[in-house]
């Protein structure tokens, strides 16, 4: 490469520079490099040109390709390429335009503000490479690449909803095992997005558990580990875990979701199709690797053994640590008070991990995300969850939970529970509320109404 013997000013060779950043060729022109000038000034253009096309006409359609691994590798692949050609468009621009040699003080200056520029551009190239390789290292740690197939034209198969099981996890400190104390599936309208949760107890007892080993060790109903407990419905994920036999042919780490959602698609009556589980001390870091939530507290809240803590009414700003405690204490309350806190919590979450605040604190998100969440979805279905999931945002998710008066937790009526849940699909479903329609008011039978724990 020959560059002019001739050097420019100070003042010129900065303007340049800057130009040349700013858009490519700039300084190309000024040292009579015509060809490469407009060269570099066309495949500028044209690159942000594309970036912008892409980022609004098919913004929406790019969501879905953050959770595919191979689109990610791309997508850093193509963040370094085209930092390091910017790199090297800066540089030669400056190498073109820089004072003369005699002008040490102009040079020290230009060269000084070349490498400002280089890293202006490297060090955001750098942190978006970073957080794609950490997002593919989640998508690769939580779900498995054994894809289950699906469908081209339709991803569900034919289902018009599909059913997750969400679970929230409590292994306490002093008592062995995994407690699925929270138990909740969300029914979502493939079609609209429209989404109903259905709210199960922990204390449900006498479960009907699946045909099979299940049933034939338990024929009345589940009774847990010995005569004398009365067999609770969050026992049943760790007792798969300890008895092998009960889901012969599954790995451990996985019985126990097979089984609980077996036996949870028996008592609604709905397919489940797949299932996430939080544990909850995972769930106290994200909510610290977020800076905390903002939540309305309703009613004092008395926590811890010895009734230690006390988070009192108002809206405030909560650790993970009392987050936490919001969504687990039972003192001076009871199971379905505990129930509404956690969706309050939930949907507190959701809302106010805003996209700045998940870049901010991305990689401790990631690293506590990785530890709190375990789950069955498969990697090729993720795609299609996400476009699901924008889907949902534009309607008001209500709840359905079974607990008294609706339902005796002793002795329930599995009957009731079934025709409830057909009931509430059924005015929840597109029959019902069309897009774009106003809501229809249930009948005074189906007890289904918008979760007024976050009100």
């Amino acid at each position: 490469m020959t560059v002019r013997t001739r050097g420019y000013g100070l003042g010129f060779s900065i303007i340049l520079t800057l130009a040349s950043t700013l858009l490519w060729g700039v300084a190309h022109l000024a040292a009579d490099r015509r060809k490469t000038g407009l060269a570099l000034m066309v495949a500028h253009v044209v690159m942000l040109a594309m970036i912008l096309t892409v980022i609004t006409v098919f913004g929406s359609k790019l969501l879905p390709l953050a959770v595919q691994p191979a689109w990610l590798t791309a997508f850093a692949i193509m963040i370094a390429t085209i930092a390091i050609i910017w790199t090297g468009v800066v540089i030669w621009s400056y190498m073109l335009v820089r004072p003369a040699p005699v002008n040490r003080v102009g040079r020290a200056v230009t060269s000084a503000l070349t490498i400002a520029l280089c890293a202006l551009i490297l060090t955001p190239a750098i942190y978006a490479a970073r957080v794609t390789y950490v997002s593919r290292d989640v998508v690769n740690s939580l779900f498995t690449a054994n894809v289950s197939p699906v469908v081209s034209q339709d991803p569900w198969d034919g289902a018009k909803r599909i059913n997750l099981l969400l679970l929230g996890a409590d292994a306490a400190p002093g008592r062995p095992g995994v407690r699925t104390d929270s138990m909740t599936v969300a029914s979502v309208d493939v079609a609209t997005g429209a989404t109903i949760l259905l709210g199960l107890p922990r204390n449900l007892q006498r479960v009907r558990l699946p045909e099979g080993p299940p049933r034939e060790r338990f024929p009345d109903g589940f009774t847990g580990a010995g005569p004398e407990t009365p067999g609770l419905l969050n026992e049943v994920f760790q007792y798969a875990e300890d008895y092998p036999e009960m889901e012969p042919g599954i790995r451990k780490g996985q019985r126990g979701p097979t089984l609980l959602k077996k036996t949870i698609s028996g008592i609604l009556g709905i397919p489940i199709t797949y299932y996430t589980m939080v544990d909850m001390k995972g769930f106290a870091q994200i909510i610290d690797a977020m800076g905390g939530v903002t939540v309305t507290i309703k009613e004092p809240i008395v926590y811890g053994k010895y009734r230690e803590g006390l988070l009192r009414p108002g809206t405030r700003k909560l650790s993970g640590a009392d987050a936490l405690w919001f969504g687990r204490s039972r003192t001076d309350s009871d199971d379905y008070v505990r129930m509404g806190r956690q969706k309050c919590l939930l949907n507190a979450v959701a809302k106010q991990a805003d996209p700045v605040t998940v870049l901010n604190s991305f990689e401790k998100l990631a690293v506590a995300t990785k530890r709190a969440i375990s789950t069955d979805i498969p990697q090729n279905v993720l795609p299609d969850l996400v476009e699901l999931a924008q889907r949902v945002k534009a309607n008001k998710i209500k709840s359905l939970s079974f607990v008294p008066p609706l339902i005796n937790t002793v002795y329930p009526d599995w009957s009731l529970i079934r025709r409830e849940v057909t009931r509430a699909l059924a005015d929840h479903g597109p029959s019902t509320t069309p897009p774009h329609a106003t809501p229809q008011t249930p009948s005074p039978e189906t007890p289904i109404a918008l979760d007024s724990a976050c009100r």
